[in-house]
C-alpha cells in the first residue's frame, strides 16, 4: 500500500504539477512542491502516536504529492536552463546528486530505523520514527525558505519557445519523440523498480550461504554502481551524443537483464549490481530527449514525463508471481524487456520528427 501510495501520487498529480508551472512559473513550483514534502513528513509524526496504518498511507501520498510536483519542476528548469543541446548534460549531472542520496539515504535510514542503541536514545521505535520525519521536514521547510529568497532567473514560455520552435505548434500526441519517451520512461521505471526491488531475493537465491544481511549489503555496493555510473556518464556526454550512450547502455542492460535470469551461482548477482551501474543515466537522459523542442509545451510535457514514474508499481507485480511460480531468475526477463525499449528508443525513437 505504501508503494501504491507513492507511486500513485506521480500518477495524479503530475499533470495538476504541470499546470501549476504553466500558471506560477518555475521558482513557485519548487517551493510549492518543497513545503508539501515538509507536510507529508510531519503527518508521520501523530501516524506514529497514533499507530494507524491508513494514516502513514496517506502520509506518504502527501509527501510523494510535494516529490512529484518538485520533480516537475526541477527537472524542467535543468532542461530549459540553457542551451538545448546540453540539456541531457545539465540533468544527468544534476541527478547525480540526487544518487547521492540514494547511497546515503538507506545508511542513514538505518541507522535510525535499526539501531538498537539509537532507537534505545530516542525512546522506542515510534519515536524515532517521529523524530526523524521531523528532522526530515524541518531540514525541507528550511532549504524552502532560501529558495523562495533565491535569484532563479525565471524563463517564460514565450522566450523559450521563441528559442527552440521552429514552425506552428504541433500538439503533443503528435510529437513521435515525446509519445515514445513516455511510454518508454514508463517501462524504465518499471524495470528500474522491479531490479532494485527484486535484487535481495534473487541474491539469496543464487548465492549459496548469502543471508539476508550479506545481500543488503550487496544492494549497498550496487546503489554505490548506480552513483558512480551517474557521475562517470556526465563525463562522457561531454563527448558522445546522448542518444548513443542510452542505446548502448540499454544493450548491456539487456544482456546483463538476461544473465541474471539464467541464475548461474553468485554470477547473476553480479550481473545485477552491473545494471545498476548503466541505468543510473536512463531517467534524465529519456526525460530531456522527450521533451525537446517542444516550445510552449515544455511544461505541460514534463509532468505528463514525469506521471509515467506511476507505471513502476506495475512491473513488480508479474515479477513477483513469476518468482513465486518458477524461482526468482526468470523473472528477470521482464526488466531484460524494459531495458531493450530503452536501447530501442534511443536508437531510434528518439530521432526529431
Amino acid at each position: 500500500w505504501l508503494q501504491i501510495a507513492y507511486f500513485g501520487a506521480y500518477l495524479l498529480m503530475s499533470v495538476p504539477a504541470g499546470f501549476l508551472l504553466q500558471a506560477r512559473g518555475y521558482r513557485f513550483g519548487l517551493v510549492t512542491g518543497l513545503v508539501v514534502t515538509a507536510f507529508g513528513a510531519f503527518l508521520f509524526v501523530p501516524s506514529a502516536q497514533a499507530e494507524s496504518f491508513p494514516f502513514f498511507v496517506a502520509s506518504m501520498f502527501v509527501l510523494a504529492s510535494g516529490l512529484c510536483v518538485l520533480e516537475t519542476s526541477a527537472d524542467t528548469y535543468v532542461s530549459v536552463l540553457g542551451p538545448a543541446e546540453d540539456a541531457t548534460k545539465r540533468l544527468n549531472l544534476a541527478q547525480s546528486f540526487n544518487a547521492l542520496g540514494v547511497f546515503f539515504g538507506p545508511l542513514i535510514g538505518g541507522s535510525l530505523f535499526f539501531s538498537p542503541e539509537v532507537t534505545k536514545t530516542m525512546g522506542g521505535p515510534q519515536q524515532s520514527v517521529q523524530v526523524t520525519y521531523l528532522v526530515i521536514g524541518v531540514a525541507v521547510l528550511v532549504f524552502a525558505f532560501f529558495m523562495a529568497r533565491a535569484y532563479l532567473p525565471e524563463i517564460r514560455e514565450p522566450a523559450h519557445a521563441a528559442a527552440n520552435d521552429t514552425g506552428p505548434d504541433v500538439p503533443l500526441i503528435r510529437q513521435r519523440h515525446f509519445v515514445l519517451g513516455v511510454i518508454t520512461l514508463g517501462f524504465y521505471i518499471g524495470a528500474q523498480v522491479g531490479v532494485g526491488g527484486f535484487f535481495v531475493n534473487l541474491t539469496i537465491e543464487t548465492w549459496h550461504g548469502m543471508t539476508a544481511q550479506g545481500a543488503a549489503y550487496l544492494l549497498s555496493v550496487a546503489t554505490l554502481a548506480y552513483l558512480v555510473g551517474r557521475f562517470a556518464t556526465t563525463a562522457l556526454l561531454l563527448r558522445f551524443a546522448p542518444r548513443t550512450i542510452l542505446t548502448l547502455y540499454g544493450v548491456i542492460n539487456v544482456v546483463l537483464c538476461l544473465l541474471a535470469a539464467t541464475g548461474i551461482e553468485k554470477v547473476s548477482a553480479l550481473a545485477l549490481v552491473g545494471v545498476f551501474f548503466f541505468m543510473g543515466t536512463m531517467f534524465p537522459t529519456i526525460f530531456t530527449l522527450g521533451i525537446r523542442d517542444l516550445g510552449r509545451s515544455t511544461k505541460r510535457a514534463s509532468s505528463i514525463m514525469v506521471m509515467a514514474i506511476g507505471v513502476g508499481v506495475i512491473l513488480p507485480y508479474p515479477m513477483g508471481l513469476i518468482g513465486d511460480a518458477y524461482g526468482m531468475p526468470p523473472a528477470f526477463l521482464l526488466p531484460a524487456a524494459g531495458f531493450a525499449l530503452v536501447a530501442l528508443y534511443g536508437w531510434v525513437g528518439a530521432k526529431g520528427d
